[in-house]
């Protein structure tokens, strides 16, 4: 677990609640809700915990995040819109779950701000662990090239001003093809990659986020 960033977490959450309040994957998640219909979903670096809402009636949710600020947010938001979730504060690469856990899986930017390539597999083999088999995992990452990153290195700090200081958050950008390559490494098969929704263009390559729709094959 990666303290530090841990760290600026736990101080930009109460902010991030008001920033994020609505996921900005709203029209992938509802699809996917919609798709899955029930079961029992794990998000992983839930954040505050917008991304739970096209989930909340007819799924048993569970979350995950190392910050405990934003686990602390996240129960705040569950209950402004009234549905129950079990919120665990954990080393994604680590999880207290048995095999074969749950249905589904989403992860909307998390596995980008992980440090180092071993430890983003890591990551990836310990969510394909706890899905059940023919389960089906939703996560986004940041692109590379995006045009803010076109002649930016891969691994970068993004800034966060927060009151008078400002907080440097890790994020390591991928390419459609290494996220691809990192997730079949992992033993996924990846059903499909493609842009945010709200990405109007018509080469994916320069989206701002890259989305795949993951699967545990048997």
């Amino acid at each position: 677990m990666d303290n530090e960033l841990k760290e600026v977490f736990d101080r930009i959450a109460p902010s991030w609640y008001n920033f994020r309040h609505r996921s900005i994957f709203k029209a992938e998640l509802e699809e996917l809700a919609s798709g899955w219909k029930t079961g029992k979903l794990i998000n992983l670096g839930c954040g505050h915990g917008a991304d739970f809402i096209p989930f909340k009636d007819n799924f048993e949710l569970y979350g995950v995040d190392f910050s405990s600020g934003m686990l602390k947010q996240a129960q705040k938001y569950a209950t402004k819109f009234q549905y129950d979730v079990y919120l665990t504060q954990a080393d994604i690469s680590e999880l207290p779950f048995a095999d074969n856990s749950f249905d589904w899986a989403i992860a909307a930017a998390t596995y980008h701000h992980i440090k180092g390539k071993d430890e983003r597999l890591k990551a990836l083999i310990e969510l394909k662990r706890v899905l059940k088999p023919e389960a089906e995992a939703f996560i986004t990452v940041w692109n590379k090239w995006q045009p803010a990153f076109l002649f930016k290195a891969k691994d970068v700090k993004i800034p966060w001003k927060e009151k008078n200081r400002t907080l440097l958050r890790y994020y390591h950008l991928f390419s459609y093809n290494e996220i691809r390559q990192l997730a079949l490494k992992a033993g996924f098969e990846v059903i499909k990659s493609f842009p945010e929704r709200r990405y109007r263009f018509p080469i994916k390559y320069f989206s701002r986020n890259i989305c795949l729709l993951l699967k545990k094959s048997r």
